[in-house]
Formats: structure tokens, sequence, C-alpha cells
């Protein structure tokens, strides 16, 4: 078993690793659109009084393509995933969600899937998380 966390990426905010390894399994713990520098991608402050807009599309590229960096660090790609738990704030966001998710994945070789709706995530100007696990022969 082997635990990484990825250089340039935003610090878990628990203990817990970006990505683990059990043999030829890789396990991606629940990402979200945050940037290193603690902001976050899909979230564009509106005026003065701290009203902001959440962009659904934005974010689940964001989430989508920092799981590609992290299954990188263990020579994989999205093509290896084979399961996705994706968690929305807002089911009324889906359609914007499936939308891009399908930009990356196809259902005829993408990977199992499930959406369920949180009432929470932990920040409030997320609106999307995902948690994947690969399958890449060592």
């Amino acid at each position: 078993m082997k635990s990484r966390l990825v250089e340039g990426k935003a610090t878990p905010r628990g203990a817990y690793p970006h990505v683990k390894r059990v043999g030829d399994f890789i396990f991606v713990s629940g990402t979200s659109s945050r940037l290193p520098d603690n902001s976050f991608a899909g979230v564009e402050q509106v005026d003065e009084m701290g009203t902001v807009n959440l962009d659904i599309r934005e974010q689940t590229r964001a989430v989508i393509e920092n799981i590609k960096d992290y299954l990188a660090t263990e020579g994989a790609g999205l093509e290896d995933v084979v399961d996705v738990t994706s968690f929305l704030v807002n089911m009324n966001d889906f359609a914007g969600y499936n939308e891009i998710y399908a930009q990356y994945f196809s259902k005829e070789s993408g990977p199992a899937r499930t959406t369920v709706a949180v009432h929470q995530l932990p920040h409030p100007n997320l609106v999307v998380e995902i948690k994947a696990m690969a399958y890449k022969p060592q």
C-alpha cells in the first residue's frame, strides 16, 4: 500500500492522502475544485456584499482535471477509472455537471457512477465533489 500527497495541489483538509494505491487499484479521495492557494475554480465574486456565482460546469471540469493529475502520479489516467461517486449540493446542477462529465467519460467505456445529493460540502463555495477508483496494474 502506498499513499501520496500530490505536490502543487491543494493540501487535504484532513488526515487523508490525495491518492492511495493498493496493489493494482488506485483510490482518489474526494476531490473538489479547491486550488493550491485555497481559492476555488468556478467561484466568481459578483458584488462587494460577498455575493458569488457558483459555476457547476467550471467546478466539475476542475475536479476532473485534479483527479486526472492525481492519477498521473501513479502512472494512470482517466481511462483507468472504474468507479466514480459524485456529490452534488443541488440536483438542479445535474445537467451542467453531466455535460462536463460526458466530455471526459462515455457511457460505452466509462466507469460505473453514482451521483448523490448532499446537504453541504466542506466549504460553502463548493457545489461538487468526486471520489474515484481506478485499476492500473503496476
